[in-house]
């Protein structure tokens, strides 16, 4: 018999699935500050070459295994010294987990504690990612009001206690606290004690997103939330991508063992695991060039920063406010109210510039049609100072100022 009627998948789709992504939205602009990426004329290549000959010399028959479901267990004990070192933070390697990045991470915790209509709290503007996957669970998202110094401790226990007078206790706290994405600020560490504070009180886990703290080219290192706690509710995430390569996946859970258990468990049943040919390149350099290649990175991010915003100050001027962060690879550009950044990113990007437009980043999936995220990591200074001055003209043009 034949059948010829093409299938409709839309109207079989589970509940579930992300929403639909047409490939014109993969463009990039010529002056591409939409993306987080590094510098690609910094990427370590004869470095990571010469380690990864290395591993493959040296344990390159192993690769004929499936490896650990946890991952390439010298790299977890290169993170438990890391963390150590630079975090302050005391983690066995068996408390460490690598995958895909730290967005991997992310999404397997929101899978394992998330359920339809669950309250989970983040801050009023963070990571697009997260929150996407927040919603296709079903979750219900509260963002909490950011200043300069992150989360206000005063809205975060109004929130809390307003959604468990509703019997709607939240199953989670997610954060960035430093650099975070895409505001830029710092959590100081005052507020980083308040927040611990409030979410032992309400028994409340916290996942720390941490995959940009390597990236400080400037101010005084903050220890790391999972350092002050006592408890043992916070989880924490990070990253290679930002300091040797994004194309490289490979980040870092610790948490609990409750949790990693179950981490075990979603690696068996998928038949996923760690890819070991990248896990041997990055530990073989991490343990001999990564501290100096990361020192040579932050000049180059630093220079790029001063240049986006002398060039914002000498275009935009008065017109606009925008972040300074110590670190990171974003700022985060503040129009006013009346402009719509949405209306224009389509136009700015046939100009040649990319930006994301700040209601990508909402809890509220709503605000910030005045605000934009401009990467500084990708393009050369003179390239940011033409890109700059392409978005001014266009503004302009639009009459936003």
């Amino acid at each position: 018999m034949e059948n010829k009627k093409l299938i409709e998948f839309n109207k079989i789709l589970s509940k579930h699935a992300p929403p639909f992504r047409d490939r014109a939205e993969l463009e990039r602009g010529k002056y591409d500050f939409a993306i987080a990426y590094p510098d690609p004329g910094s990427l370590p290549l004869d470095g990571l070459l010469a380690a990864l000959k290395d591993g493959l010399s040296d344990e390159g028959q192993d690769l004929a295994l499936y490896p650990d479901v946890q991952g390439y267990a010298p790299l977890r004990e290169y993170v438990s010294y890391k963390l150590k070192r630079d975090r302050a933070m005391t983690v066995d390697p068996e408390q460490v987990v690598l995958g895909d990045g730290s967005s991997q991470h992310i999404s397997t915790i929101i899978d394992l504690l998330i359920d339809n209509g669950d309250a989970v709290i983040t801050e009023d503007f963070c990571y697009s990612n997260s929150l996407t996957k927040l919603r296709i669970s079903g979750a219900d998202i509260h963002g909490v009001r950011c200043d300069k110094s992150g989360m206000k401790p005063d809205n975060l226990e109004m929130v809390i206690a307003d959604l468990v007078a509703q019997d709607k206790r939240p199953k989670l706290i997610y954060t960035i606290p430093t650099f975070q994405n895409p505001q830029g600020w710092t959590m100081t560490l005052e507020r980083r004690k308040a927040l611990l504070d409030i979410a032992s009180f309400y028994e409340i886990p916290i996942l720390e997103d941490d995959c940009y703290v390597d990236l400080r080219f400037e101010g005084d290192n903050v220890p790391a939330i999972h350092s002050l706690d006592l408890t043992g509710q916070v989880m924490y995430v990070g990253s290679f991508s930002k300091t040797i390569a994004p194309g490289l996946r490979m980040g870092y859970f610790v948490g609990p063992e409750e949790i990693i258990g179950r981490f075990r468990m979603v690696r068996k049943i998928s038949g996923s695991g760690v890819n070991e040919f990248a896990a041997l390149a990055i530990h073989r350099y991490a343990m001999s060039g990564l501290d100096d290649h990361v020192e040579q990175l932050l000049k180059i991010q630093r220079d790029r920063r001063d240049t986006m915003i002398a060039t914002l100050g000498e275009t935009f001027g008065s017109n606009a406010k925008w972040s300074t962060p110590e670190g990171g690879l974003y700022l985060w550009l503040q129009m006013p109210e009346s402009v719509d950044l949405n209306e224009v990113t389509k136009e700015a990007l046939e100009a040649g510039v990319g930006y994301q437009p700040g209601t990508m980043f909402a809890a509220d999936a709503g605000s910030g049609q005045n605000y934009a995220r401009l990467c500084f990591g990708y393009n050369s200074s003179e390239e940011i100072s033409k890109g700059i001055e392409v978005l001014s003209d266009l503004f302009s043009q639009k009459g936003f100022f």
